[in-house]
């Protein structure tokens, strides 16, 4: 495993749950990591805030900035790249992690979620990319690493929540179109994606998953990780599967993730 030391990361949604188990992981490398996030005060509903994650953060190694930023908006994300930059010199990675969810049919999404998932999902992703790419451009070995699946047509996962399939296969298509793009100059742009459903307050939108099926948000932490720490250079387009990721870097067991060790695991969405 490579070192992410010294490395500046710009992660969306890393107040909670999988962006915070990502910057936690580059905070032990001691890297420097801009929380992009909108939670700046408590909410009783969901745990942590940008400050709460930049406490935990330099507890663990790593220099933090926290920011509160609303990747819908353009004027906020060209602010939270240009104050990153100012802190910490420039930016190496950026992680594509934050997401809304939906998880209904047509006629039960309302447009105001629908539109907030396509604002957040596939515009916010394409936004947050093209603010930090001339930045990236400038880095030893750049990083673009989107929270999204393998794109696919296959009606099974459509038909139940078209607006959220739309949303998250947007980031996905976004990732196809930048690595196309940006591959060939060095910026390694890839997707990662958990085999199985991760432990995060996400669940709340998931009727009736049981906790104790499910994997810590460690696993996609490491994961990252072993993406970011390789080299940039030819390495791009791919959709990654977390565990996959963790084998091919040598890690055979995978117990210690799961909530509970010798539950059988639920599948997360998008995969077969």
């Amino acid at each position: 495993m490579g070192s992410l030391s010294g490395k500046t990361l710009f992660i969306t949604g890393a107040s909670r749950g999988i962006g915070l188990a990502i910057a936690l992981r580059a905070a032990r490398d001691g890297a420097n990591i801009a929380i992009a996030a909108k939670s700046s005060v408590p909410n009783p509903k969901l745990p942590g805030t940008i400050h709460s994650a930049a406490a935990e953060i330099e507890a663990a190694g790593g220099k933090a900035l926290p920011i509160k930023c609303d990747i819908r908006e353009e004027a906020e994300v060209q602010a939270a790249v240009a104050a990153t930059v100012e802190a910490f010199g420039g930016i190496d990675i950026l992680v594509n992690n934050a997401s809304a969810i939906w998880l209904a049919g047509a006629l039960d999404t309302p447009m105001k979620r629908f539109d907030l998932m396509q604002q957040v999902n596939a515009r916010g992703s394409f936004l947050c990319a093209q603010a930090c790419l001339p930045h990236l451009l400038k880095a030893a070995n750049p990083h673009i690493l989107t929270l999204a699946p393998p794109p696919s047509l296959d009606p099974k996962w459509w038909a139940p929540h078209t607006g959220y399939t739309l949303a998250k296969m947007g980031m996905s298509f976004v990732t196809l179109g930048l690595a196309g793009e940006f591959g060939p100059k060095g910026v390694a742009v890839n997707a990662l994606w958990p085999r199985t459903i991760i432990a995060t307050d996400a669940l709340n939108m998931i009727p009736g998953v049981q906790l104790a099926r499910c994997r810590k948000p460690s696993i996609v932490a490491d994961a990252a990780h072993a993406v970011l720490t390789r080299p940039a250079t030819g390495f791009a387009g791919h959709f990654l599967i977390d565990e996959e990721v963790l084998r091919e870097a040598g890690v055979t067991d995978l117990s210690s993730y799961a909530v509970e060790p010798g539950q059988s695991l639920l599948p997360d969405l998008f995969l077969d």
